[in-house]
């Protein structure tokens, strides 16, 4: 299959008509709009990047298991890290993002300024090419007047000839012989347009044929490196992702550390309060708890008449001590 390129498929048959060259120019315009349509769309990436790592940054910062002990608490002091590590690689991601959308910028304004040049110049030429496309259509007419003039100031010469009026014939014959001078005036200026014109259009295809040249290769340059600014964002974002897991799996190896058994013991060893446990509470029976009497007989006689008198002496028969147990006072 033949190739195809910019300089043999963007000409028209009419000699004023830019339709081809302004086909060109509406496609680069279009790309160059493409160009700062994807560096902005890097840039907002970069910003949510950015955004996104600093909220991980402020997270990481949160208290998260300040109360645990031994493993677990290794393990959540390595989870936090590394959320605050991942934090640091989408900052990172975002200043790569940012590189690369200034370089996107820089290469967009490179095209512009070349290109500023090249149409530039190609408007002098097209400008030229039109006036002297309308100064050749004048100066022909003008010829084609011309032409005309002289031919009918022949044919009233020829129809004079036999006339006997010889003045008449004279002015007739100067006029046609200053319409003869004036068309061949005309006609040299016709030709001379032409032929400028002629030269300014070869001029202007080689122009043409070079712009069409300069801008395929800035098509060329802008596909090649749209299409690696955008295989290197996602290059980025995978490595993100690697780096993320890589970040991640140290905290599942530290996770793999954990152990419940050591826990609970370092727990128990650390606040433990002892290891006897309060006595059982006892059932008891009112009616069989054993208690001190609350009054007696004696203490109630010895309440109405006093205590018993000491005796005063042995011979005392009021207060004689009886040894007899069976020995009683009353006599019947």
């Amino acid at each position: 299959m033949k190739e195809l390129y910019f300089k043999d498929n963007f000409w028209n048959t009419e000699i004023t008509s830019t339709a081809g060259y302004d086909c060109l120019i509406q496609h680069l315009n279009d790309g160059k709009k493409t160009c700062k349509e994807i560096e902005d769309f890097i840039k907002a990436r970069a910003s949510i990047e950015e955004k996104y790592g600093k909220d991980l940054l402020n997270l990481a910062k949160k208290n998260c298991g300040q109360g645990e002990l031994n493993t677990l608490k290794r393990a959540l002091d390595v989870f936090k890290l590394q959320i605050e590590n991942v934090g640091q690689s989408h900052i990172q991601l975002a200043q790569s993002l940012r590189d690369e959308a200034k370089r996107l910028e820089d290469f967009r304004e490179k095209q512009k300024e070349a290109r500023k040049k090249v149409e530039q110049h190609m408007e002098s030429f097209h400008k030229q090419k039109a006036n002297l496309y309308k100064k050749t259509m004048e100066s022909k007419k003008t010829y084609e007047q011309k032409c005309r003039d002289k031919e009918d100031a022949e044919q009233a010469l020829n129809r004079n000839t036999n006339a006997s009026n010889t003045k008449q014939q004279e002015k007739l014959y100067a006029k046609s012989l200053q319409t003869k001078a004036a068309s061949e005036e005309a006609d040299r200026t016709y030709q001379q347009n032409v032929a400028t014109l002629a030269k300014t259009v070869v001029e202007w295809q080689k122009e043409h044929i070079k712009s069409c040249e300069i801008f395929e290769n800035h098509e060329v340059e802008r596909i090649n490196n749209l299409r690696n600014a955008l295989w290197t964002n996602v290059n980025q974002l995978s490595q993100q992702c690697v780096t993320n897991d890589e970040l991640y799996e140290e905290v599942r190896k530290s996770l793999e550390q954990c152990s419940i058994k050591k826990d609970l013991e370092y727990f128990i060893d650390l606040r433990k309060t002892g290891d006897n446990p309060p006595a059982p509470i006892l059932y008891e029976n009112f009616y069989n708890v054993q208690r001190p009497p609350s009054f007696s007989q004696t203490s109630v006689n010895a309440g109405r008449r006093g205590p018993l008198p000491n005796p005063v002496s042995e011979n005392d028969s009021l207060y004689a001590t009886v040894g007899d147990t069976n020995y009683s006072v009353v006599r019947y």
